[in-house]
């Protein structure tokens, strides 16, 4: 039985609730197509970095710094999904970079210094974005005065909230996702600026499945975007459509802060 495991943006019931839809419909359509061993559910079990280099992997929902560094010639491509967010760009997106509502800091510039936020180091919209954004600032390759880690955006957002950070750079469809199912977390906060825009959240297979089989779930996903029954399911997740980027669309996420702050740290 393949694994299954689309688990990047399920901060709420309703995103989870959608994104069980989602494959639900992903899963009829391949299953129709004659693909064996598809599994009736999503996994809950596996970390969702523990799935993308599972070999049995069938499809999951990878990050896109670590599709270009440590998955890079590990893991096939499927495709980018689209969202409608704000800050979202066709199969682009951005982070923004928030403070707290009642802080002083008003500019980039103000962050010299003071501590950041960052979900993840391999994170590419909570920590390589972010560097990309503050590395014209830094000076002999410093800008922030300490980085501490917190494992999520939500997390980054409590952190600015609560003071043990005056910054973080939030995934636009995350921050957005939080507005509209988890309004109260991010009442405390304000955007000061955003960061470039990359390739988004990339939908990856195992290195070792077929082209058929890409093909097949290609498929799958553009006929789940055409489909006039999934309208809300696609409004929950702010899904609009799907993009067939290449790797080599992913290639400048290695290089978007140049040689400046290189492990975004003091």
């Amino acid at each position: 039985m393949h694994l299954v495991s689309i688990a990047m943006y399920l901060t709420s019931r309703p995103l989870a609730e959608a994104t069980a839809e989602l494959w639900s419909f992903l899963r009829h359509d391949l299953l129709h197509s004659g693909l064996t061993g598809v599994p009736e559910t999503l996994d809950q079990t596996v970390a969702y970095d523990e799935a993308w280099l599972r070999p049995d992997l069938l499809l999951s929902q990878a990050c896109g710094y670590p599709f270009a560094t440590s998955l890079r010639g590990r893991v096939r491509l499927v495709a980018t999904p689209v969202y409608s967010h704000p800050g979202c760009d066709g199969p682009l997106m951005r982070s923004f970079i928030i403070v707290r509502k009642n802080s002083f800091l008003r500019v980039l510039e103000d962050l010299r210094g003071t501590t950041a936020a960052i979900n993840s180091p391999d994170s590419n919209s909570g920590s390589n974005l972010f560097r990309a954004a503050v590395a014209p600032l830094a000076r002999s390759g410093r800008f922030f005065g300490r980085i501490i880690e917190t494992g999520s955006h939500g997390g980054s957002i409590a952190a600015v909230v609560e003071g043990r950070a005056e910054s973080a750079a939030i995934d636009c469809i995350a921050l957005e996702n939080i507005r509209r199912f988890d309004t109260a977390l991010v009442e405390d906060i304000r955007i000061i600026a955003e960061t470039p825009k990359a390739p988004g959240l990339p939908f990856i297979t195992s290195g070792d499945t077929s082209s058929q089989t890409i093909l097949l779930l290609r498929g799958a996903l553009h006929a789940a975007i055409r489909e006039p029954s999934l309208a809300a399911m696609r409004a929950t997740l702010g899904l609009v459509d799907i993009a067939l980027l290449s790797e080599a669309d992913y290639e400048p996420l290695l290089s978007m802060a140049g040689n400046a702050l290189p492990q975004l740290r003091a």
